[in-house]
């Protein structure tokens, strides 16, 4: 019984020092990967720069509602000198915590890469729900339960200001 409880402790605990946040997860360190959130009010954009070269090796607008989440990992590169390295990473929805990083690209070595954080002009404003009901006080719009002509009253919705 005691192995068992042992194993659980140690699957849970990995299974927490996984996850991506902005604070670093549950055992922060500088090698546990890098999330950034970006927001309406402050739309991001993360470059990541080969120090030597003073040239961006990769460089991403983050959308509002998104994050980036990185990570890099020693070796797999495709030249030993220039890119030894690999960065494997992900955009998803904002407040996303456990996940694949399923994109990848060669990278310098640790010594000689720098993140740059920009904060882009804003607000910027997500493309609004295409699917989202809209109230107009045109009688073309209303639907036949509240025109002249009558007809059966929808159930309740359970959107909020729906009702």
């Amino acid at each position: 019984m005691n192995t068992v409880r042992r194993t659980l402790i140690i699957a849970l605990l990995s299974t927490l020092a996984s996850c991506y946040s902005p604070s670093g997860g549950f055992m922060p360190s500088s090698g546990r990967g890098y999330t950034y959130i970006s927001t309406s009010m402050q739309p991001l954009t993360i470059s990541v720069v080969d120090v030597r070269t003073k040239e961006a090796f990769f460089k991403m607008d983050i959308p509002p509602g998104q994050q980036l989440t990185f990570n890099f990992l020693e070796g797999g590169g495709d030249d030993p000198v220039n890119t030894p390295d690999r960065m494997v990473y992900a955009v998803w929805v904002a407040g996303e915590e456990n996940g694949k990083l399923d994109n990848q690209l060669t990278c310098p070595p640790a010594a000689a890469r720098r993140i740059d954080y920009f904060i882009r002009p804003g607000p910027i404003w997500p493309e609004p729900d295409a699917t989202a009901r809209l109230r107009t006080d045109q009688a073309a719009d209303r639907p036949p339960y509240a025109t002249t002509q009558g007809g059966k009253v929808p159930p309740k919705s359970t959107l909020p200001n729906d009702n």
